[in-house]
């Protein structure tokens, strides 16, 4: 049978009819969901890393421009998760619009947004904690093994394992194992106190802007590469995307990464109460808070300190935002400790909503046979898809443990926009050869809206330097390869 084979509509809308999982999840709860994995390591950590190697502190250019690429895709899951409420989220609607092997890409490909992006905040989550013990976690114990740097003494130090990013997973697996209710409950307790850190900051940092650390507000071209305390070149700021208005695209394909929640949320559609109206709410709602205090937080965060602060890993790259209380927020020593805290609790709502989104993409694809069907075995008490986490857990950490945060979240941002992109060209096709289906919520302006949601995340995705594309490649042909030695023997639309 061909591999363009589509699911159909009501075998989709049967199938969620018929789960087991759950429907525990308000609009409010959807709302905590999608702050709580947006507000994490995109904004504590990418948000130095954008400003230190491409925008400056053109950072919050970068926000706006990324935030306009969601807003055009978080328009579309918006319709897509009203009207078919399924836990597959991208994968799901691009097997009804675009067919088996484009529902498999992108299923494999949201493995980098949800999978890789749980193991980028649990190795920031690992940097924040050893933050909080001012350094006392031994280097070779928190870092991948192909991390290293050389202290102001002139020793090199070289990582082995990431230890606590590996607990981190663990716990959150567990309790991921014994409920979607109980894990909402810790998420939105936990959204509630990192919202108001963020806010603290934001209002105490304010007084602390230098006006000269704006100025010029876009890295000029010909800026001289920053070198560490040894000599060696951390960044070098030739490249188009690296400078100017390009480093502002460049930024926002770094910060892109900060944006991947509201997304997740369409992961819970199964576990939604009224998915018809709570999805939409949710998606968009959780996306517009979050903008907002994106832009206000780059703003501060440059103007206290100084983007080139931002590049070295041994002053602020790592934790940029108690580097920049610590150094130049006199009297705020407490706020330092305060944030650090909070990021760690802020960390562990972002892990957690990635691996339940995960958890729920691995369960829609069991059940349709393209992976094995251990992915969709749910507990006999607590009705979670326990051995898809344990699984993931296995998956992530090996990420979490061996391999540098950098490099695990240049390959979310382009498996999150590659995900954008098939939504927005779904809907599209859904309006052609579905016009009839009821929509509770109807994505306006279409076809701009989804052209211009293609058309901004692929530009995003160009910005990617090349390094993190060639990796994403690798993947993809890896994917293609499991999908035709086992995917597409074993789906259920294969068989009578």
């Amino acid at each position: 049978m061909s591999i363009w084979r589509k699911k159909s509509l009501d075998d989709l809308l049967k199938q969620a009819e018929g789960s087991t999982l759950k429907r525990t999840l308000g609009s409010r709860s959807l709302i905590a969901l999608g702050v709580g994995a947006i507000i994490g390591a995109g904004l504590f950590v990418r948000t130095a890393a954008a400003a230190g190697q491409a925008a400056g502190p053109g950072v919050t250019l970068s926000f706006i421009v990324a935030a306009i690429g969601c807003a055009f895709a978080g328009l579309c899951y918006a319709e897509f998760a009203a009207m078919i409420p399924i836990s597959g989220s991208a994968y799901a609607y691009s097997f009804v619009t675009m067919g088996e092997i484009v529902a498999w890409i992108i299923g494999w490909s949201l493995m980098m947004e949800y999978a890789l992006g749980a193991a980028t905040v649990s190795i920031a989550w690992s940097e924040y904690l050893n933050k909080l013990f001012d350094n006392r976690i031994p280097y070779e114990w928190c870092h991948s093994p192909f991390e290293s740097f050389t202290d102001s003494l002139g020793v090199l130090h070289k990582g082995i394992v990431n230890g606590p990013a590996l607990i981190i997973l663990f716990l959150l697996t567990l309790l991921l194992i014994k409920g979607s209710k109980e894990s909402a409950i810790v998420n939105t307790l936990i959204v509630f106190i990192k919202v108001a850190i963020v806010l603290l900051f934001i209002f105490i940092g304010w007084q602390f802007i230098k006006p000269e650390n704006h100025t010029p507000y876009l890295i000029p071209s010909g800026t001289a590469p920053v070198l560490d305390s040894a000599g060696k070149q951390l960044v070098n700021y030739d490249g188009f995307f690296k400078h100017g208005w390009g480093g502002v695209l460049g930024g926002a394909a770094i910060v892109f990464f900060a944006f991947i929640g509201f997304d997740a949320v369409s992961t819970a559609a199964q576990e939604a109460k009224n998915p018809k109206r709570d999805m939409p709410i949710g998606i968009l709602g959780s996306l517009v808070v979050c903008t907002i205090l994106y832009i206000l937080f780059g703003h501060v965060l440059t103007g206290v300190a100084n983007w080139k602060d931002f590049v070295d890993p041994e002053k602020g790259r790592e934790a940029s935002v108690a580097y920049a209380i610590s150094t130049y927020m006199t009297g705020y020593s407490w706020l330092s400790t305060a944030v650090t805290v909070a990021i760690l609790a802020g960390f562990s709502s972002v892990i957690l909503v990635m691996l339940m989104g995960q958890s729920r993409v691995f369960y829609s694809m069991s059940q349709d046979g393209l992976i094995p069907k251990a992915f969709g075995d749910l507990h006999p008490k607590f009705h979670t898809p326990y051995k898809a986490n344990w699984i993931l857990f296995v998956f992530v950490g090996a990420f979490a443990a061996f391999v540098p945060g950098s490099i695990a979240g240049d390959l979310t941002s382009f498996g999150t926009l590659f995900a954008f992109v098939l939504v927005s060209a779904g809907i599209m096709i859904m309006r052609k050869t579905n016009p009839e289906i009821a929509r509770p919520f109807k994505t306006p302006l279409v076809p701009l809206v989804p052209i211009l949601g293609v058309l901004v995340c692929s530009a995003m995705i160009i910005a990617l330097d090349l390094f993190t594309l060639k990796a994403a490649g690798i993947w993809m042909i890896l994917g293609l390869i499991i999908y035709f030695s086992y995917g597409r023997k074993n789906s259920h639309l294969h068989k009578p």
